[in-house]
């Protein structure tokens, strides 16, 4: 059988026919999808679809010629197609990655609104020379033996009052792990005289 005879036999729907096409294309047609893909399975898998596209096809063969390249043209288009699947579904997968972080950012910005606004409500809270020596501490970063020069008291005194106010934080932020581990750091970097 040659390539002729076997067109008008797979044109009248013989499988010996499309069988004779897929032993004599499919190795070769893997090869040309492969110097594409640069992998043999993906190649496969175009190639093979490919031959099922010819099968649904067939009706359309010239009867006088080779199907060769028709093969692989099909076997062409089947690649474009995977391509552009893939396109598809790397920028879908983009744009899911991007909506979960911006959601993840905006939920993060919520949160940190939300600390803010409860650490200013215990702030407030505090006795008034306790929240003015934890103010110019934190806030304008002025180091205990400055505070305790400016108002007039022992730097023990500032100490006192910043242990009071880093204990009232700590006690409203206890489920709060990362907060409090930021606090306790910055607490006790400026803890220096």
């Amino acid at each position: 059988m040659n390539d002729i005879e076997a067109v008008k036999a797979l044109k009248r729907g013989d499988k010996l026919a499309f069988k004779y096409f897929f032993k004599s294309y499919y190795d070769r047609l893997v090869a040309y999808i492969t110097t594409y893909t640069h992998d043999k399975m993906q190649s496969e898998d175009i190639v093979q679809q490919a031959f099922i596209n010819f099968w649904d096809d067939r009706l359309k063969l010239d009867e006088t010629k080779s199907p060769k390249s028709y093969l692989y043209a099909i076997a062409h288009n089947r690649y474009i197609d995977a391509v552009k699947k893939e396109e598809k579904r790397v920028k879908l997968l983009d744009q899911i990655w991007k909506n979960a972080l911006q959601q993840r950012i905006e939920e993060d910005n919520e949160t940190l609104e939300k600390r803010i606004q409860k650490m200013k409500k215990v702030i407030e809270s505090l006795p008034p020379k306790c929240k003015e020596i934890i103010h110019k501490n934190k806030v304008q970063g002025i180091k205990y033996r400055e505070i305790a020069e400016q108002m007039g008291i022992s730097i023990k005194t500032v100490e006192s009052q910043m242990r009071i106010a880093f204990n009232k934080i700590r006690d409203a932020f206890e489920n709060d792990n990362f907060l409090l581990f930021l606090l306790f750091k910055k607490y006790r970097g400026n803890n220096k005289r």
